[in-house]
């Protein structure tokens, strides 16, 4: 832990808060009749107005080089992003925010995955940090799931409810349609970081990268938009709802949350980052608890504790693999300096 550092923690932490307040907001709008992918396409518009100075500015003194590859990468990294907003956003329609942001916690299982195959994580059964990772994974996922899925006896009750008949598991209209929809989004998001990861290696500008996802972003939204929405209502961006939601993903979700995770991933690793998608649905239920006077219960209370169980395996385990990686140069070197004596006294004798 004490390698990772504690502000990708704390900035994780925050992402995943804009995360469920984007979804919430996104819910919102397209409830009051914008289309999900202008919605979409004004955000991200909107974030590439904010991005465009402070992300240059920032970077005026150690600005890599644009060429081609890296642009290229940009626009793939704006693709991954315009099909994960597009179907996250309709997965959400059709469902809700709570099952969203649960399906959300796929990403870590779908990131693990593609990072060992594309060698940017090592799955070694002998390392006792490979494992907890692994393990770790697997019961972030289980936590996530048994807190929307399984509900159990009320323990913490807002208002005295109507109906105490007891119902064990959560009910979802159109489940079939959003998971659907939403398993989708977490495939692109889990690529997305991957390619993401990639890019940063090539281009160590966190902020000019996420201004060019969102720029491409807007492009590519804007023109499946001509396409597929012709109702002019959904293109109306009218005072109220519509346009709090927009200005809060746009400041909050493309800047904000996209910025966060981009800093992250540069320091720590796409999966790093991935493993704190499960903690959204625990933010989620303390919001709704909190704001919304849900009612808590014994499975959000199980949930929770598995959760934390798996975060502090998966972060032990990365731990454990940096300090693996720290000695094993420490005896490199160590090593080397043993050989060098040797050599020197051989070179004298002859």
């Amino acid at each position: 832990m004490e390698k990772i550092g504690l502000a990708p923690i704390i900035g994780m932490v925050l992402a995943e808060c804009a995360q469920v307040g984007l979804m919430i907001a996104g819910k919102a709008a397209m409830s009051d009749g914008i289309g999900n992918l202008v919605f979409v396409f004004y955000s991200n518009a909107l974030a590439s107005l904010i991005l465009l100075p402070s992300s240059f500015l920032f970077h005026r003194s150690e600005r890599p080089p644009l060429t081609f590859p890296v642009v290229c990468g940009f626009f793939i990294l704006g693709l991954l992003g315009t099909i994960a907003q597009f179907f996250g956003y309709a997965g959400i329609y059709y469902s809700s925010p709570t099952l969203g942001t649960a399906m959300l916690n796929l990403i870590p299982g779908f990131t693990f995955i593609f990072a060992i195959i594309f060698r940017m994580e090592k799955l070694d059964w002998r390392s006792s940090g490979s494992l907890a990772k692994l393990v770790g994974t697997i019961v972030l996922i289980t936590g996530a799931f048994v807190i929307t899925y399984y509900k159990g006896p009320p323990l913490l009750m807002a208002s005295s409810p109507q109906n105490l008949s007891p119902q064990l598991f959560l009910p979802q209209s159109n489940w079939v349609i959003g998971g659907l929809l939403l398993a989708i989004d977490c495939v692109s998001g889990s690529a997305w970081l991957i390619v993401q990861a990639s890019i940063l290696k090539k281009f160590p500008a966190e902020l000019i990268v996420v201004f060019f996802y969102s720029f491409f972003v807007a492009i590519q939204s804007a023109v499946l938009c001509l396409v597929v929405e012709r109702n002019s209502s959904s293109w109306s961006l009218k005072p109220g709802v519509r346009l709090v939601a927009v200005l809060y993903s746009a400041v909050f979700g493309s800047a904000f949350q996209v910025g966060i995770s981009t800093w992250c991933i540069h320091r720590t690793g796409p999966v790093f980052v991935a493993m704190f998608k499960p903690l959204g649905i625990l933010i989620s239920v303390a919001v709704g608890i909190i704001f919304f006077g849900d009612t808590f219960y014994l499975g959000s209370l199980i949930g929770a504790a598995v959760i934390v169980i798996g975060f502090y395996s998966v972060m032990w385990g990365k731990a454990k693999d940096v300090n693996m990686g720290v000695d094993a140069i420490v005896r490199s070197l160590e090593s080397s300096s043993q050989k060098a004596p040797l050599l020197q006294n051989n070179i004298e004798e002859i």
